[in-house]
């Protein structure tokens, strides 16, 4: 019931070995290059997808990706086990604690990075013609609102690495952009799940009635998994009773988001948002010393198979010769850029803080990295969407992945001030050539 034939194994296991092969060599390339890792993993979709082996080499394409009925399928499988696994250690990122200095500066930060921008991409959706970028659920408001969240929307992921990276992970600045991040991204994925039940109708007439059902049912399992979730961790989860947590701290946890994910897409809720939950209730729920250890682990598995594949297979999913209107692209890519950077800097300067750190912030929550992916594949996988809008994200969200790297690699540079508070920072690179010979030094020991 649950088999594959010898043949059909073997097939597939050459394909996932190929493209976790491809995307994790162009991702360590693209780091030595100063790039984001995530570009590398996407363009190893890319090359073996249909924009360049499907394009140049049909036959081998389809041989390759669909060689038999059910592969797709399995590759469907990996790709939302990635997804749900980035939205997890997306989750584990969060900033639970603030200082109370920082407060007031994180909450304008909040406001600012998600009212206007999300407005301003609202309102330009009556600009200019957006029913040619329709996908099949044909529901014109879901799709707005993908716009609208496209413009506003940040990565925790890629802008961490980033700054770990650089070695400023531990600054004023990166505990500033990881909790804004962390906060206005709550309120994005709740308009998602809207989004997404609002495409569930088709493009049938949605009343009034179930659009405030729909936000309810989002705001109250928000709301409920967190403190449920949080409370059951802080008094369940190191007792003696708890058989499961003693036989695998980590299994546990993986319960736990499979859990929730699927609680949310019992009630229509975007089922990433049940592993993003489970990942701040951990982070806020959990002794610090044990969330470290969740991560750590999380991130070894997440890291090493399930997310490079899932941005791989995102590649797959572009076709950026027959369905990619570069001209399109590059005046949305500008506009989201120019819209968020002018909301976060006059933000930033409302607080006083002065141009350089203003602008610094506005850069660095420009990235759009892999939420800004999942935002493309969610709303491609609900039909909100079509192929060509899913790759005019996509491209957005790797693009304005670049941007942040490159600016604060100049700031760190040439010794400017991330932010106040941050005059004497101490830069703090790992080296991950000087990991690997340690680890593989500690092994043979």
């Amino acid at each position: 019931m649950f088999s594959l034939t010898g043949e059909e194994i073997t097939h597939f296991l050459l394909a996932m070995a190929g493209l976790l092969a491809v995307a994790h060599i162009l991702g360590y390339i693209a780091e030595r290059l100063f790039i984001p890792r995530v570009i590398g993993e996407v363009a190893a979709g890319i090359v073996l997808g249909p924009t360049l082996l499907g394009y140049f080499f049909p036959e081998a394409f389809e041989w390759l990706f669909l060689g038999f009925d059910t592969e797709g399928k399995l590759f469907g499988l990996v790709y939302q086990i990635g997804l749900l696994m980035l939205m997890f250690t997306a989750g584990l990122k969060f900033q639970a604690k603030f200082e109370r200095e920082d407060v007031k500066i994180t909450t304008a930060l909040v406001i600012g990075s998600t009212v206007p921008a999300f407005i301003v991409g609202w309102l330009a959706t009556y600009m200019f013609q957006i029913t040619p970028y329709l996908g099949t659920a044909n529901n014109l408001t879901s799709l707005k609102l993908v716009i609208a969240v496209s413009i506003a929307i940040t990565s925790i992921p890629v802008i961490s690495k980033i700054m770990f990276d650089l070695g400023i992970i531990h600054s004023r600045f990166a505990k500033t952009v990881i909790s804004v991040a962390g906060i206005h991204d709550i309120f994005l994925w709740t308009a998602i799940g809207v989004a997404t039940a609002l495409a569930a109708q088709g493009g049938e007439a949605v009343s009034t009635g179930f659009v405030l059902k729909s936000i309810f049912t989002t705001v109250a399992f928000i709301i409920g998994a967190l403190l449920i979730t949080t409370f059951l961790f802080k008094r369940l989860t190191v007792i003696k009773q708890n058989l499961f947590f003693r036989s695998s701290n980590l299994g546990y946890f993986l319960f736990i988001m499979f859990l929730l994910a699927v609680i949310a897409g019992k009630l229509n809720v975007e089922t990433i948002f049940g592993a993003l939950l489970a990942g701040i209730a951990v982070k806020v729920g959990l002794p610090k010393e044990l969330s470290d250890r969740v991560e750590r682990g999380v991130n070894n598995i997440s890291f090493s198979w399930f997310i490079p594949v899932y941005f791989a297979i995102v590649g797959l999913q572009l076709d950026l010769v027959n369905h990619f209107n570069p001209w399109f692209f590059l005046k949305y890519l500008l506009f989201a850029t120019i819209v968020q950077t002018i909301a976060v800097y006059i933000s930033a300067r409302f607080v006083k803080l002065d141009r350089l750190s203003s602008f610094n912030l506005a850069t660095a929550i420009n990235d759009r990295g892999g939420p800004g992916i999942v935002l493309a594949s969610v709303a491609y996988g609900a039909g909100i969407i079509n192929q060509e809008f899913f790759a005019v994200i996509v491209l957005l969200a790797l693009i304005t992945s670049w941007i942040p790297g490159t600016w604060l690699r100049i700031v760190v540079n040439k010794g400017w001030r991330l932010m106040p508070g941050d005059e004497n920072l101490e830069i703090q690179k790992v080296s991950q050539d000087d990991f690997v010979v340690k680890q593989n030094g500690n092994g043979s020991s």
